[in-house]
């Protein structure tokens, strides 16, 4: 800072690559010259259409005790005392049932509005919980290291420069919401991502003159970005307002995102993709206490986040899709839990479901690898079927390569 309070004109040396890193609100608010103020027309912001809701299961949720195999002897052998009972789970169909804690989804299920998809998972599975993770928010092959994320690429084929179009509610943004050329925004709350660009701090350094260097040539890559960041956050802002929910939310953390993202669409914000993670579902002890916790919260706040936006008919326009990194393994451990595994299953839930109920069948426990279930089902071809079929995007453009889709919707 330069005497009297002036900001330094210093040349900045930071980098496109390593602001791509970050996401961060903090490194690009640097960076804002008052002539990109322009950017932030309406016209620049994505097209309205259907909702994606995407909620991590952190950590590896234990598929088998989510969706139970309630007719198979070998779940209940090799879980003498982690096995959901038969007669304690909700009952799906004659074969599968699931965890008594879920009795909202239950609800949606009955009505037709939730589907699940067992054993899906990749070739050559990964039981590191930050490399399998890698592996499904950058949709690569397991032997390959990618540095975009499935829906960050969404973004740069159909949505660059809107950062609105892809929310994180986090306080960073993840690998499966950035692009090589855009990204989604990460916030907490709306009002929270408003107030934090209006600081005295921020306004000081909008009027500095720096130059920013994009490797070796001057570019206006930071300006541009934070000029799109500052845009929207107000733009979130000021559309929170005119709907906001008025139902009675969960104070959990998922339930106060789902709350958050409920008054958005109710809005009838631009955003097309919502991305909220709830964990940790690492549950190597301890298993029966801690994944029945997370299951009340996931409940609770999708029982609610169902009913809000059926009573505003918005459902049919929302897509809810459940993923975690893997699965556990079919037998428990010694401590009360069960180690990382491999394929887990998907839950879909929405008013347009194509298909509902059970879309394959349960896990094979008698054809396993080393301890392991087998996939049966790829995890990109869900990605070929949200992008494509939901999203109306290149599904193949942005997984970079055709996998067949799926008829969930």
């Amino acid at each position: 800072m330069a005497a009297g309070g002036a900001p330094n004109n210093k040349r900045m040396l930071i980098k496109r690559r390593d602001f791509l890193k970050t996401g961060s609100l903090a490194t690009a608010s640097l960076l804002l010259p008052k002539f990109l103020h322009a950017l932030q027309s309406p016209g620049a912001l994505p097209v309205k259409g259907r909702n994606l809701v995407i909620i991590q299961l952190s950590g590896g949720n234990d598929g088998l005790n989510t969706i139970i195999p309630t007719r198979n002897d070998v779940y209940y052998r090799e879980r003498s005392r982690l096995g959901i009972k038969r007669e304690t789970a909700l009952t799906l169909t004659d074969e599968a049932g699931l965890h008594p804690t879920l009795v909202g989804l239950k609800s949606l299920w009955d009505s037709g509005q939730m589907s699940v998809l067992n054993s899906v998972g990749y070739p050559n599975p990964d039981r590191s919980h930050f490399r399998s993770m890698d592996i499904w928010h950058s949709a690569s092959p397991a032997d390959e290291y990618w540095q975009t994320g499935w829906l960050g690429r969404y973004l740069d084929a159909h949505c660059a420069g809107r950062p609105s179009a892809a929310l994180e509610f986090d306080d960073t943004l993840s690998l499966v919401l950035k692009g090589e050329n855009a990204k989604g925004l990460a916030l907490q709350d709306a009002k929270r991502l408003y107030e934090s660009t209006r600081s005295p701090f921020l306004a000081e350094y909008s009027a500095a003159k720096g130059q920013v260097l994009n490797d070796d040539a001057p570019v206006d890559y930071l300006y541009k970005t934070m000029a799109e960041t500052l845009s929207s956050a107000n733009y979130l802002f000021e559309q929170s307002r005119r709907k906001s929910t008025t139902a009675n939310y969960p104070s959990t953390g998922l339930g106060k995102d789902l709350k958050t993202i409920a008054s958005l669409i109710l809005a009838d914000t631009d955003t097309a993709v919502y991305y909220v993670s709830l964990g940790s579902f690492d549950t190597h002890v301890n298993q029966l206490a801690q994944q029945k916790r997370l299951f009340q919260e996931l409940n609770d706040a999708l029982s609610v986040f169902s009913n809000d936006l059926k009573s505003n008919g918005k459902w049919n326009d929302v897509l809810v899709a459940t993923f975690s990194e893997f699965g556990r393994r079919v037998s428990q451990n010694a401590s009360g839990g069960t180690d990382h595994g491999t394929a887990n299953n998907m839950m879909f839930f929405g008013g347009s479901l194509r298909q509902k109920g059970l879309l394959n069948a349960m896990p094979n426990l008698t054809d396993l690898d080393q301890g392991d279930l087998k996939f049966q089902v790829d995890f990109r071809q869900v990605y070929s079927s949200l992008l494509g079929n939901w999203l109306g995007a290149d599904a193949g453009k942005v997984l970079g390569r055709a996998f067949e889709p799926l008829k969930i919707v």
